[in-house]
């Protein structure tokens, strides 16, 4: 299954509102593992830049200005999304931006059942927890020390790690066995008597059994002669 793995950068909340993407950043997933593939564009967003937008993703108009308007570059976009469905985190506002420059420029709007939201997946898998992508990227153990500012690419290759982890992660192996191994039975065979060692005898040496003679001699009413006699 392919899926597009996608954020925004904007001059701003609201796309009625005259705010514009400046910037849009996919990642492909089939089978929920990165391929490699990206799409990544600036766009001139022919208006102003908000300093409070800029000092949040760090794109100024004296940059943007120098790349092309949404429309000069929806193609290549349109054709590497395809069909395939859309995940965003707080995926409803980079929606409105992505539809709404798309019929500002006369195409037709991306059908929202493509949508898949990862706040709300988020929300609902850990109630009660913070959702923002930079705690989610802690709770999951993904890297983010590279984020110094927001970056559509960069956040929509850390969303998607944080999407895999969110579904529960790479179960690797699984599938990889179609059928349970059948149990290895051993014949037992019955065991062979024990042979019987030959009996080893052990004997003092002469020198040996002189001396523990003369000992004896030695002692004065020893007890196994007393207990001899009685």
């Amino acid at each position: 299954m392919r899926e597009i793995v996608f954020d925004t950068e904007t001059t701003g909340l609201s796309f009625a509102g005259g705010d514009r993407m400046v910037e849009i950043g996919c990642v492909e997933l089939v089978n929920r593992c990165e391929t490699g593939r990206t799409f990544h564009a600036y766009f001139h967003p022919e208006r102003d830049m908000p300093e409070e937008a800029a000092r949040v993703h760090g794109l100024r108009i004296d940059f943007l200005s120098k790349h092309p308007v949404f429309a000069a570059g929806v193609d290549g976009l349109l054709e590497f999304i395809g069909d395939a469905p859309l995940v965003a985190h707080n995926a409803g506002f980079d929606f409105s931006f992505l539809n709404g420059e798309l019929e500002r420029c006369g195409r037709d709007p991306v059908c929202r059942s493509r949508m898949v939201d990862t706040l709300q997946i988020a929300r609902s898998r850990h109630p009660g927890a913070k959702h923002t992508l930079d705690a989610l990227c802690s709770r999951f153990g993904v890297d983010r020390s590279h984020r110094v500012l927001h970056g559509a690419l960069l956040d929509a290759q850390l969303l998607a790690q944080v999407y895999v982890e969110l579904l529960g992660g790479r179960q690797i192996g699984l599938g990889l066995v179609s059928e349970a191994a059948a149990p290895v039975v051993v014949a037992a065979t019955p065991a062979a008597p024990p042979r019987a060692r030959p009996l080893r005898v052990f004997s003092a040496p002469p020198e040996e059994l002189a001396a523990h003679a003369a000992f004896v001699q030695k002692i004065k009413e020893p007890l196994w002669g007393t207990a001899a006699s009685g």
